[in-house]
């Protein structure tokens, strides 16, 4: 059975904004770059036919990956998403109850979580721990600093994009 990835609109979009330009532009820049460099004769010692071949090893290994990822993606509306529990597309604010400091993440997939830009992923440590809490629940995380605990201060949804 396939793994499907949880990915928002606008997650899935990035994917696949990606994969037309790999498919679209880089693949056929390279297959010209490797024809120019072909035609400088000897290939054993032709940095630019290596080069060039290298990149579009590159390249089709992306195209790949994306296609992978696309296929497998469950693509939610993070604006459509219900608020009364942490669930993927949320935005859910922790008070670190070590430290007081406040933190707000959006919960999303793997594939777009980004802790400086305020994403973590459904699927981390934190990220399943946080999974169906409501404001006010004790959220307690295995970290890789040893085991933290938060209390889930508030819910919301994230602003269209």
């Amino acid at each position: 059975m396939v793994e499907r990835v949880p990915m928002s609109v606008v997650g899935s979009k990035i994917l696949k904004d990606e994969l037309k330009n790999l498919e679209r532009v880089e693949r056929p820049d390279v297959v010209k770059a490797i024809e120019i460099a072909r035609a400088h004769g000897d290939l054993s010692e032709n940095a630019e036919y290596h080069a060039a071949k290298e990149r579009q090893g590159m390249i089709e290994c992306r195209i790949v990956e994306l296609r992978d990822k696309i296929a497998r993606a469950e693509v939610i509306d993070c604006s459509e998403v219900n608020c009364d529990r942490a669930v993927f597309g949320t935005v859910v604010t922790l008070l670190d109850m070590e430290t007081d400091e406040e933190v707000t993440y959006q919960l999303l997939g793997p594939e777009e979580s980004d802790v400086k830009k305020g994403s973590i992923s459904v699927l981390s440590p934190l990220g399943r721990s946080i999974l169906g809490k409501s404001v006010g629940d004790d959220v307690l995380a295995k970290t890789p600093g040893g085991l933290r605990e938060f209390e889930l201060i508030d819910i919301s949804q994230a602003q269209a994009s």
